[in-house]
């Protein structure tokens, strides 16, 4: 009967291990999906893309463990040279490296920040659009300093990677929430 019981709960142990890692698996491709949807920007090296909006809602949907598991993985499977960046960087390593690197490696921090702050609290809209403001942050502050590392320029990072993003940010800050808010009730 006690073998029984530890292999029924073996059993559970393995299904569960397996749903987890299906949902770090997907909220990275979830990622790179978003990550197509790509506008490059006259102006800047840095394209607006919806890769924010999905690092942002994996963030504040999964946690901040799962949520920094599935941006780490998303970056393995860039790095590696799998096509999952946005389209408009070269790709591989040599993205990581570009104009858009800095935002690309705070990704799983990003994720990690909003997911932490979502699960320390009620999960009011107004709770989870300030975790991904917060997390807007961290990601801004990565990607301005590497711009100005590569451009020599505090002024000119700004404007590459800051001004021309600041209002579809917020829509996305705004969309993250919402739709983390109103999955994690109909879920709970």
């Amino acid at each position: 009967m006690a073998k029984q019981a530890v292999q029924t709960l073996s059993g559970y142990r393995t299904a569960e291990w397996t749903r987890q890692v299906a949902i770090v698996i997907g909220a990275s491709l979830f990622i790179a999906i978003c990550a197509r949807i790509t506008v490059p920007l006259p102006f800047t090296p840095v394209p607006l893309t919806l890769q924010n909006f999905g690092v942002l809602l994996v963030g504040l949907s999964l946690g901040s463990r799962r949520g920094f598991a599935a941006l780490a993985l998303y970056l393995i499977e860039g790095a590696s040279g799998m096509p999952v960046f946005n389209p408009a960087g070269p790709g591989g390593l040599a993205q990581l490296l570009g104009p858009t690197g800095g935002f690309l490696l705070a990704y799983p921090f990003v994720a990690a920040l909003a997911g932490w702050i979502a699960e320390h609290g009620r999960r009011t809209f107004a709770r989870l659009a300030i975790a991904a403001l917060l997390g807007e942050v961290v990601l801004f502050a990565s990607g301005i300093a590497w711009l100005a590392v590569l451009t020599h320029s505090f002024g000119q990072a700004v404007r590459f990677g800051f001004y021309g993003f600041v209002f579809a940010e917020v829509i996305k800050i705004m969309g993250a929430a919402e739709i983390s808010s109103r999955w994690r009730k109909t879920n709970v």
